[in-house]
């Protein structure tokens, strides 16, 4: 297995871009850039970091305003996050690049994809999921009501650790009953902790990008990893938008899955991003 990935900085367009990276002595293969699920941050790659790096390079940024990146100064679109994306890329020599999306990751891949074509080889998502109005609007009210409000009071620690305890399923992980250990389960749940107050940041601007619209642009040969988590039924809606890619199951599987099951992904991986 490769080396624990090392943490470093770049400058971006909203100040300081935090990611990890590892890097062999003689990488053979394309670069892999992997896009994280908000509101989390490039740690929930870093098995599969490990597993990939022995022979490319394999970098997992911090979208701005999460983990370790510095926040813009209010929301911004997934076309923002694409483009600070490729400042990242640009600041560490990354021509070109396979992606590994997951969830909001997947639509700051496919707007990557489709309007830097030349800097994207191939796409790996985790769900590609395609929302209803009605489906819309319920999240809406979740993401920005309540504690993730948009409104003059934020919400305290307090509030946003006891509604994330709620809403992950408690003492039981919820979708995160993947994770292989109640400890990593604990350094997740810190580091979603860090942007409390910016938590639907990401999931505003997933609602705003009409994925349905966009994903067919996408030319680049795609893999969707269906997992069995919050967003099953809506990636399942996805395999008609898919002009050169195809869906790949993985019933039982949840958040988590990436650290409990990684040879068995990291191979999928392989055999995806490495064929002709």
């Amino acid at each position: 297995m490769s080396a624990k990935p090392r943490k470093a900085y770049v400058d971006g367009p909203y100040g300081q871009m935090h990611f990890r990276e590892i890097a062999p002595a003689n990488p053979a293969r394309t670069p892999m850039v992997c896009l994280h699920i908000t509101p989390i941050s490039g740690m929930v790659y870093e098995s599969i970091m490990a597993a990939m790096g022995t022979d490319r390079r394999v970098v997992a940024p911090d979208t701005p305003g999460y983990g370790g990146s510095d926040a813009p100064p209010g929301p911004v679109g997934i076309p923002d996050f694409a483009r600070a994306m490729i400042a990242l890329m640009d600041r560490l020599g990354l021509t070109q690049v396979d992606l590994m999306g997951y969830h909001t990751g997947d639509f700051i891949a496919t707007e990557l994809a489709r309007s830097f074509p030349d800097r994207v080889r191939k796409v790996v998502m985790i769900s590609a999921p395609l929302f209803t109005e009605s489906e819309l609007n319920t999240y809406r009210k979740s993401w920005y009501g309540d504690v993730n409000n948009r409104g003059e009071t934020p919400p305290t620690f307090a509030q946003a650790i006891t509604e994330m305890a709620r809403a992950r399923g408690g003492g039981n992980m919820g979708f995160w009953r993947g994770v292989p250990s109640e400890e990593r389960f604990g350094e997740i749940m810190v580091e979603w902790m860090r942007s409390y107050r910016r938590e639907h940041w990401g999931h505003e601007a997933v609602f705003a990008y009409d994925l349905a619209q966009y994903l067919p642009q996408v030319r680049q040969p795609i893999l969707v990893l269906r997992p069995e988590d919050d967003l099953w039924v809506h990636t399942d809606r996805a395999r008609p938008y898919l002009k050169n890619g195809r869906i790949h199951d993985l019933p039982g599987y949840t958040h988590g899955f990436l650290d409990s099951h990684t040879d068995e992904i990291a191979g999928l991986l392989r055999a995806f991003l490495d064929s002709a």
